[in-house]
């Protein structure tokens, strides 16, 4: 009974540290600080192709169009913030040009495995990849270092890769709606004890 008044003290814990941190929420001032014209916002536009937009965007919103492709991203090597939420793809173009990347939405889409263009990007702190019929997080992934917020909520993923040190320093990693083992659960609780973990 005490361990599990202990588990349940945590996941409350954890609970109020998400709600907190806000994790994958923008930070507001960075945000506010991003220049008006450098925002550009094409959410709900019924898009079926990337549209030429402003080559110093910084921040790009494509959430909820008819995306197949995002060719055209690439280009933009002054983003930091891509929302590719709610869209139909199951690749991404090649981004290692995107250096200055910091957070990436792709949110229930169709991607069978994590793009590993991911890999390129150096400055990469958030990828949100919930929502997608992904059944396996890459051991390159877990090397990566920098990384803060992790979502494969609500994917096929059922365990983690084994070596998770560089995982360490993350302040959110969601795993919610999986059908993750009791014993992979603790390990990974184990291995992640101050990361605040949604299983």
């Amino acid at each position: 009974r005490e361990d599990m008044n202990n588990s349940i003290i945590r996941l409350f814990g954890y609970s109020i540290i998400l709600l907190l941190s806000g994790c994958f929420n923008e930070p507001e001032p960075a945000y506010k600080s991003v220049p008006a014209e450098n925002r550009v916002y094409l959410s709900d536009k019924g898009l079926k192709t990337v549209p030429a937009v402003n080559a110093k965007a910084d921040y790009l919103n494509l959430d909820r169009n008819q995306l197949e492709k995002a060719d055209g991203v690439e280009k933009l090597t002054e983003l930091k913030w891509l929302r590719l939420n709610d869209n139909k793809l199951a690749a991404l173009p090649d981004l290692k040009g995107l250096v200055n990347l910091r957070r990436i939405y792709l949110r229930n889409n169709k991607f069978a495995a994590v793009p590993e263009t991911l890999k390129e990007l150096p400055a990469i702190t958030d990828i949100d990849l919930s929502g997608n019929p992904i059944k396996e997080v890459p051991a390159w992934l877990a090397e990566k270092k920098g990384l803060k917020n992790l979502s494969f909520s609500r994917t096929q993923v059922s365990k983690l890769p084994e070596n998770l040190e560089q995982w360490k320093t993350l302040q959110c990693l969601q795993l919610g709606d999986l059908n993750i083992p009791a014993a992979e659960m603790a390990r990974i609780r184990s291995a992640l004890p101050n990361v605040a973990i949604v299983f």
